[in-house]
């Protein structure tokens, strides 16, 4: 028999197997492991049936693997499950990757990519050879690990990737990605066994493009990014009524005049108006969307697109005023907010609509398409005579019921497309659609709601997930809308309120953050706004809330902090952490942390702000204690010259 046929007979009973390993205790895993090294190397198959045997027997006397230990690179998200061993599999200037079909070889390619950045020229082989070192198998038929899930073993004979689906194969290389080290000319990663799958199947991150503008290359790198720490869903705002910004071939004035404001409001300057007097534009062609899409389907991210209704349409209605109630002309948007200008429940605005959401659907293969739902004032409904008859016509109670009458005509004809509505938890007004997922963001209340009615709900409040609030001391950040959204509130939260009964947990499908960009007019302000929040969200989405530890965490960031300035990304610098001992009644020591690697701290005990002309710190000192009070302030700076906000401890005698 040769090697892979008998591994093909082994691995048939190895489900049997498992079940009996996990009665023994013992680390599936490491168990686990041994087939898939079977089959990628040249063993012989005697092997097979003595060493494997073996194994399970020792599995009675030797639960815990042999010097364990913690891994080096801590990862984010925290895995499920790890061991990690003293040791490290060294990968020189050349390695063979084996994958054969389409979801290995993508993965593959993945991995080649990030291994060349570390000077590695990669080969990527359909069968192994005795030069191959990195194993991927698909379709392992685990029922553990669902579609998202993973076994990574890493080990003297190499590395082991085992999944049933393409999205378990990348985001184990995402955790390679973080697992590699470089010691000089080195490059290495530490031997560990790691079982890992998400928590959620919706981890999502939203971006505005209706406020501001984002070109295509942003896009990519936005996806790009939020795939390496495992987020999934790409939620796009794509119009509203500052920006409409989706070509739509059948009514082409969308982009033509709705695409298109005169202006942009300057801060907070709405009562009396104060302009930029900038025109403003931007759209996306539906060869670009097309060309996002794909780039995200090779990142295991599906794009939920977003098209506004019956509210916030005023851009659409710039451009066809004829589907408003009043018929009267209005120019898109130029200050922030909610305007009574939307949509009027005509059989023809809803042919509209239709049009363009067959145009929306032939564009993002996504089950779910955004309608949006929010903020929706109902003054011109209430004047209209054709609503009010509508309202008697259909038996509704109000105004609030007709809106659910509008999302309602929607959702039917999405879902007889096999497509299904997602809709801010405004859509549980006047009564929630029959399939509607909702998206609760008033807080968790919506969200309980409408999973204890069945109901599917992502979980996205903004007391916890609305990145364009506030970071830290508003004094000394970038402006922004409002609200204080720290790190730490981010962690801390758990999408799972106790307030939905067990039972209905199941329709808690996950956790969103959302990026609304009326103060974020750069790429760099955006991402600076998002990162390193991001990692906190990716956390949140992952694991159970029982694994996360917020000390933990932030131990793990520093390795973080690394990669994301190799990536490009304008991640906010968190400030320094100052520390001091009183020596004596004379003197005392300063201690002075940076979480971020390779950052310069300055700092000052003058009363000034610490910058390029402060003193440098480096390591503890010992200074003299005056009889008044000292204030020592401190900053990070990165080698590129970013630099953090500065923090402030002050020093005094005891008395």
């Amino acid at each position: 028999m040769a090697k892979y046929e008998a591994v093909e007979v082994f691995e048939k009973y190895i489900h049997k197997i498992d079940k009996f390993v996990d009665i023994l205790n013992f680390n599936k895993l490491l168990f686990y492991s041994f087939s898939i090294q079977i089959r990628n190397h040249n063993m012989k198959k005697y092997f097979l049936f003595g060493i494997v045997p073996g194994l399970i027997l020792s599995a009675c006397s030797s639960i815990n693997p042999v010097s364990e230990s913690r891994l080096k690179n801590e990862v984010i998200p925290l895995p499920v499950e790890i061991h990690a061993f003293d040791n490290y599999l060294k990968i020189n200037d050349r390695a063979e990757i084996v994958g054969k079909n389409k979801d290995e070889i993508l993965a593959a390619t993945t991995l080649k990519s990030i291994l060349s950045t570390y000077g590695i020229s990669a080969n990527i082989v359909a069968n192994p050879t005795d030069e191959s070192n990195i194993f991927f198998t698909s379709n392992a038929k685990i029922d553990s690990l669902g579609n998202e899930g993973y076994k990574l073993t890493v080990n003297q004979q190499g590395v082991s990737i085992v999944a049933n689906k393409g999205a378990g194969l990348f985001y184990a290389v995402q955790t390679i990605r973080q697992l590699i080290e470089k010691d000089n000319k080195i490059v290495k990663i530490q031997y560990c066994n790691i079982y890992d799958k998400p928590l959620y199947k919706w981890r999502g991150l939203h971006l505005d493009v209706s406020r501001h503008f984002f070109d295509i290359k942003f896009i990519k790198k936005y996806i790009d990014n939020m795939s390496k720490y495992k987020l999934n869903t790409f939620h796009w705002h794509l119009t509203d009524d500052q920006g409409w910004r989706i070509e739509i071939k059948k009514y082409p004035k969308l982009v033509t005049i709705g695409s298109k404001r005169s202006e942009t409001v300057i801060e907070k300057n709405f009562n009396p108006f104060i302009g930029d007097g900038v025109p403003y534009e931007g759209f996306y062609t539906q060869e670009q969307i097309k060309e996002v899409v794909k780039f995200a389907e090779q990142r295991y991210v599906t794009i939920v697109p977003e098209i506004e209704m019956p509210g916030h349409s005023q851009a659409a209605l710039a451009a066809y005023p004829e589907y408003s109630c009043t018929g009267e002309s209005c120019k898109v948007l130029t200050k922030w907010g909610i305007t009574d200008n939307i949509y009027c429940p005509y059989e023809k605005t809803f042919t509209f609509l239709q049009n363009i959401l067959d145009e929306v659907m032939e564009l993002f293969p996504s089950e779910y398409i955004h309608i949006g739902g929010d903020e929706v004032p109902k003054t011109q409904w209430k004047k209209s005579d054709f609503c009010q008859e509508l309202i008697k016509k259909e038996n509704l109670k109000d105004e609030n019921g007709l809106q659910s009458y509008f999302i309602g005509r929607i959702e039917q004809y999405l879902n007889s497309k096999g497509r299904y509505i997602v809709g801010w938890d405004e859509i549980l007004e006047g009564g929630l659609a029959p399939n509607a997922t909702v998206m609760s963001w008033r807080g968790e209340k919506g969200g309980i709601a409408a999973a204890n009615a069945g109901h599917n709900v992502v979980m996205t409040p903004g007391f916890a997930m609305y990145f364009d609030h506030y970071q830290a001391n508003p004094k000394y950040e970038p402006f922004a809308i409002g609200g204080f959204t720290p790190l730490k509130t981010v962690y801390d939260y758990n999408p799972m309120p106790k307030e939905i009964s067990i039972d209905k947990q199941k329709y808690v499908i996950g956790v969103q953050a959302n990026v609304w960009t009326e103060y974020m007019k750069s790429s760099q302000q955006v991402e600076y706004m998002v990162y390193p929040r991001l990692l906190a969200l990716s956390e949140i989405a992952w694991v159970k809330p029982g694994q996360k530890d917020w000390n933990g965490f932030q131990k793990r960031l520093p390795n973080n902090f690394m990669l994301l300035e190799k990536y490009g990304i304008n991640f906010r610098l968190p400030e320094p952490e100052i520390k001091y001992t009183i020596i004596n009644e004379n003197e005392f020591s300063l201690n002075i942390y940076s979480s971020v690697p390779n950052a310069k701290i300055y700092y000052s005990s003058d009363g000034s702000k610490p910058g390029n002309n402060s003193k440098l710190f480096k390591s503890e000192l010992k200074m003299s204690l005056p009889d008044s009070i000292i204030a020592i302030k401190a900053i990070i700076q990165l080698p590129d010259g970013r630099q953090s906000n500065y923090t402030e401890q002050k020093v005094e005698k005891p008395l």
